[in-house]
């Protein structure tokens, strides 16, 4: 049996009762009292999440900017020092190695946030592809991070640390005692991602619940993704599907050079797709859709299956995320979700599946 990781946080999340679980190789906090509470704290007030588990990767060097950009997806020229920007990172046949957050700290100095069960891979597969002059350190044992999301975010961080600065949206700056902000999230709502010396974290993490955050688990985190039909790497994301199959075109800059994987992408997008990452809600009451249930189209031929799904806390409503063939994509079809041998119908929407009023 595979040891799992413990995060610098562990010891906070016991102390609260939280239910841990595996995940991604990680013991990490699924809840601690109520899904739904954590969901909703979230939207309507603050919570914050443990995402030490992510990996956190520092490149320096000269080149590092041209280097980077035949690697990702996004356009890297675009960003100033202290911005920030979602990208992708593709293997050769176009398909997704993984999703990641990329600062621009500095001139050819770049902060890279990748997910937590990718780290060795997208370390080893950047080291592969390194040129001599750039540096490529892999320090996310030495990093705690936290999540503080939510529309009272920008007042917990004031009342925490009193005296900082909070960046703009997808930027990020350094606090006068060293640790990141990042004007960033997984949520769909305000907040900032704070990441700090591992030996630092248990403090912070106590500063932020006293100035009002909820403390929230896994389960809540991906209702909340979900309701924005923001991908999640391993379900919604994998190496045999491309961004463009995803519904991610807009983050990959064919315009911009090459980059690996982007012939795929051109031919993908000048053809037409096959298959399509596909939006769908219930549209009467069930039980939680999951991954990995069968869609079926009105006449009740399998065409899928699903990539996520969840019960939408904010929608009360089964939602989820589906690849399916084109024809089938197309708002408004009526389609069918088996939830262990029995039907239930649904309807392909748009994404995100929830907006705020």
């Amino acid at each position: 049996m595979t040891q799992l990781h413990s995060t610098p946080l562990e010891s906070a999340h016991l102390e609260l009762g939280a239910r841990l679980v595996a995940f991604a190789g990680w013991n990490m906090p699924v809840q601690y009292n109520s899904i739904i509470d954590e969901h909703t704290a979230v939207r309507e007030a603050v919570g914050i999440f443990d995402i030490s588990h992510m990996g956190q990767l520092f490149i320096s060097g000269e080149g590092s900017m041209e280097w980077l950009n035949r690697m990702l997806t996004n356009d890297l020229g675009e960003l100033e020092i202290g911005q920030g920007q979602y990208s992708l990172m593709l293997n050769e046949q176009g398909g997704v190695i993984d999703d990641l957050i990329l600062y621009r700290c500095g001139q050819d100095d770049f902060f890279l946030v990748v997910n937590a069960s990718m780290t060795d891979e997208d370390h080893a597969w950047l080291n592969q592809h390194k040129p001599e002059a750039v540096s490529l350190k892999n320090d996310s044992t030495q990093w705690a991070g936290m999540a503080i999301q939510g529309p009272e975010a920008e007042a917990t961080f004031a009342r925490a640390v009193p005296g900082e600065i909070m960046p703009s949206r997808n930027s990020m700056n350094r606090t006068g005692e060293g640790a990141i902000v990042c004007r960033t999230g997984y949520t769909g709502e305000d907040g900032f991602e704070f990441f700090c010396p591992a030996n630092q974290a248990v403090g912070y993490w106590k500063r932020f619940l006293e100035a009002g955050a909820k403390p929230c688990g896994l389960g809540a985190r991906d209702t909340l993704r979900l309701e924005m039909g923001f991908p999640l790497n391993g379900n919604d994301l994998s190496a045999d599907r491309s961004p463009i199959e995803a519904g991610l075109g807009f983050f990959c800059k064919l315009d911009k050079g090459d980059f690996i994987g982007r012939e795929v992408l051109a031919k993908q997008k000048q053809e037409g797709l096959q298959t399509k990452l596909t939006a769908l809600r219930l549209t009467k009451p069930g039980p939680p859709i999951r991954a990995h249930y069968p869609v079926q189209d009105a006449k009740g031929h399998m065409i899928g299956e699903l990539a996520s799904g969840a019960l939408s806390p904010s929608l009360k409503a089964g939602i989820g995320m589906a690849y399916l063939p084109i024809e089938f994509s197309k708002l408004g079809t009526e389609l069918q979700i088996d939830v262990r041998g029995r039907l239930f119908p649904a309807e392909v929407v748009k994404k995100p599946f929830y907006k705020k009023s």
